[in-house]
């Protein structure tokens, strides 16, 4: 047995043989080390109340303080995968991922070096080309981008630069060149004629145009100056296809009358992805010869990561030679015509990654999924009562606005395709609809207005944030204003369940609404639905319910019917609205207040 004392003797000995080499490790910085104040992994981190956020840090922290204070201040952020007002991809596979992960760090311009890179950037160039209908045996002209806008651009300048070598060629004027495009347009269209010159000329929309591109009116802005036109394939408000091939037959013949040779940019955003997939048979891409241009955004319906988009061109000529420039400090000679210089490889490599996974075969599956969704929640609402979709792509193909007869029409129609056994992967499962993406765009009937005088979809889309949707409520564009739209796109993560608990929480919202005209808004929120509440097949069930004809007088009923299967239909008695002391004196209901 080991004396303790031995023992204690042994430990001391080496104890003091550590202690003689401290010193020295400690001025290497390898000796005993106290805890810090930046240790802590929670009570050291900058914080909004300190004051400092905006200060650039004077010193610095561990790696698992940073990340544990971002990390937990991104929690405030909503649920990606239930923002419903996005059109762009929140998820992708894990095996995509991983490319991603392991390609951070290339800069895709750098060709010289990283040349299987891009090769990669000319077989997607080559894909889409072909999925564009380019023509066959030519190389595609176009590039990558940071997305779709940066795409519209150079599309724009594109069109710029021609129209001004054409007029100068001529000796004639090239100090006002205009472009005409839709009301509707998104955002990067206008930023195109603000940022190089160029004046827009916006063509009012109406409900007649489904509010989107007249194509008539828009014959009439044109003019010798006229540098071209953007076709929107996929508006962002309602979901509707511009007419391209009408747009172009129009030009066509204002060219036999008038000389001007007008081309056109297709903006196709969103439906660039979905229409090869889901309308092979519609004609919006580069058959139609007016055609020079094509924009699209891969991190949209190409199912990739935000940070990527692409531009086409119909041929080299279209690309001006001035907008191209050529470098050599990057070891090598290569020719550049982007708007953006360093752009990560990482995203690229995830959208070939999604172009050979998928294939047409799988591209399809998808488009056709995200369309059936898209077109069940829209005869869903419908067949409420209290809602009208102002999107078109759940009516029979040639009917557009919400009536009586086209809500009828579109829920046998919708039901009548659910009863013909088709492939996942075969488009003609679209062809008796009308073409657009799939975005549900809603608004209250006005039955339901009139019925509820103090409706408000702000309200609506208040309400169901409590449930962690993102549901914008919006004005259509200028000259439809006056109506206010909420949006539901419809992704590739989508199912029918998630279609089924939206619906359900929508009816909740809008009854929580209705019950805030006589309570407040915390006694209509003290009954919400029951968890154990089943929401299987509810979409559905609502949709085979609108499949008759229904008076004003039986859509209250109706509405009724529906609360109650949800369990939403509340057992409140009538209360005389709640009243509370405003600062200026005056009472209002809380219902009335959030109007």
């Amino acid at each position: 047995m080991v004396h303790p004392s031995k023992t204690f003797n042994q430990a001391r000995t080496m104890t003091e043989s550590i202690s003689d080499l401290l010193p020295g490790l400690r001025r290497m910085g390898m000796g005993q080390r106290r805890m810090t104040v930046t240790d802590m992994t929670y009570g050291s981190g900058v914080s909004e109340s300190s004051g400092d956020v905006h200060s650039f840090p004077k010193k610095s922290m561990p790696a698992r303080n940073a990340y544990q204070l971002i990390h937990d201040s991104l929690k405030f952020d909503g649920d990606p995968t239930l923002n419903c007002a996005t059109f762009l991809t929140t998820w992708m596979e894990p095996e995509a991922e991983k490319l991603i992960m392991e390609n951070l760090g290339k800069n895709r311009v750098d060709i010289d070096e990283y040349e299987a890179t891009e090769r990669i950037h000319q077989r997607c160039l080559a894909h889409l080309h072909e999925l564009w209908s380019g023509e066959q045996g030519k190389d595609a002209t176009g590039t990558v981008t940071v997305g779709s806008s940066e795409g519209i651009m150079l599309g724009g300048l594109a069109m710029k630069w021609r129209w001004r070598q054409r007029r100068q060629a001529e000796g004639k004027d090239a100090s006002r060149p205009n472009i005409v495009f839709g009301a509707n347009a998104q955002v990067a269209l206008e930023k195109t004629a603000r940022y190089f010159d160029i004046e827009s000329r916006l063509v009012p929309v109406s409900a007649e145009s489904n509010f989107c591109l007249d194509t008539r009116k828009a014959l009439e802005m044109i003019d010798e100056n006229t540098i071209g036109l953007y076709v929107i394939l996929g508006s962002t408000y309602t979901g509707h296809y511009e007419n391209v091939e009408e747009m172009a037959r129009l030009l066509d013949k204002l060219q036999e009358e008038t000389g001007l040779d007008v081309p056109i940019h297709v903006d196709g955003a969103s439906g660039a992805f979905i229409a090869p997939f889901a309308h092979p048979d519609l004609r919006w891409d580069f058959r139609v010869p007016r055609v020079v241009s094509i924009s699209t955004s891969g991190h949209k319906f190409g199912l990739t990561y935000p940070g990527i988009g692409w531009v086409l061109w119909r041929a080299p000529e279209y690309l001006p030679d001035g907008l191209t420039f050529e470098l050599s400090y990057l070891g090598g000679v290569e020719k550049t015509f982007t708007l953006n210089f360093s752009h990560p490889a990482c995203f690229m490599i995830a959208q070939y990654y999604q172009f050979i996974r998928f294939g047409r075969e799988g591209y399809t599956r998808v488009m056709n999924a995200c369309l059936y969704h898209a077109r069940l929640m829209s005869v869903a609402l419908e067949a409420t009562g209290a809602y009208e979709c102002i999107s078109d792509m759940h009516r029979p193909r040639g009917q557009y606005g919400f009536s009586e007869e086209t809500r009828l029409a579109a829920a046998n129609l919708f039901a009548n395709s659910l009863s013909i056994p088709r492939s996942g992967a075969d488009p003609a499962a679209n062809q008796p609809f009308n073409y657009g993406l799939p975005e549900v765009a809603f608004r209250f009937t006005d039955w339901f207005i009139e019925k509820h005088p103090k409706a408000n979809q702000d309200v609506i889309s208040t309400l169901m944030r409590v449930r962690g949707w993102i549901i914008p409520n919006y004005p259509l564009p200028p000259d439809t204003n006056h109506l206010r739209v909420m949006r539901v796109v419809i992704k590739e993560a989508s199912s029918e369940d998630f279609v089924n608990r939206l619906v359900r929480d929508l009816m909740w919202a809008t009854q929580t609404m209705l019950d805030m005209q006589s309570q407040t808004l915390g006694e209509a929120l003290s009954t919400p639905l029951a968890k154990n509440t089943s929401t299987s097949d509810l979409a559905n069930s609502i949709a085979r319910s609108g499949s008759i004809t229904m008076s004003d007088d039986m859509k209250h009923s109706h509405w009724q019917g529906i609360l109650d299967k949800i369990g939403e239909l509340k057992d409140s008695k009538a209360q005389q609205p709640k009243m509370e002391l405003l600062d200026n004196g005056s009472k209002k209901s809380v219902y009335e207040k959030s109007c």
